[in-house]
């Protein structure tokens, strides 16, 4: 017997420091629990080389879940990454025509988070530089979506 290859998904937003960061840690986590087959890498459409680290508040967050995001750099989404992703998962519908212009050969995998999830687009909000509150309300928007996406993307 041989084992399936993981579903490769790629998590997209702005700059690679919250929202896709932590729907990555997110779909890890899930995987670890419930052994879904899945590789994961979150990418940046406008990645900012003086702003790498993530977001203190997802990151205090995700830590007081014993989820660990410290240590990422953010990264900016490559021709290889588009190439070999099964499934781009975007933020917003802006995310997903940078993703789509820049990398036409690979439109037919990309798609907004929540019409992958749910058939209906929403934007999920970027929570950069807001209070707290927001960025919860935001972990909380993408809690359930992130673990709707991976369940669908492994069956």
């Amino acid at each position: 017997m041989s084992a399936e290859p993981p579903v490769r998904i790629a998590f997209v937003d702005t700059g690679n420091t919250g929202r896709s960061i932590t729907s990555e840690a997110l779909a890890l986590a899930h995987a670890a629990t419930t052994g879904a087959t899945i590789a994961v890498i979150s990418r940046a459409v406008d990645f900012n080389p003086f702003n790498i680290k993530p977001e203190q508040n997802f990151a205090s967050l995700l830590l007081a879940r014993g989820i660990d995001i410290t240590a990422h750099r953010a990264q900016a989404l490559t021709a290889q990454d588009a190439k070999f992703a099964d499934l781009i998962l975007t933020m917003t519908r802006v995310h997903k025509d940078r993703v789509i212009a820049e990398f036409p050969a690979a439109k037919d995998k990309v798609k907004t988070l929540t019409d992958y999830v749910t058939g209906t687009h929403t934007d999920i909000a970027d929570a950069f530089g807001k209070p707290m509150d927001f960025y919860v309300a935001i972990l909380a928007q993408l809690d359930p979506l992130v673990v709707a996406a991976v369940e669908k993307a492994t069956t």
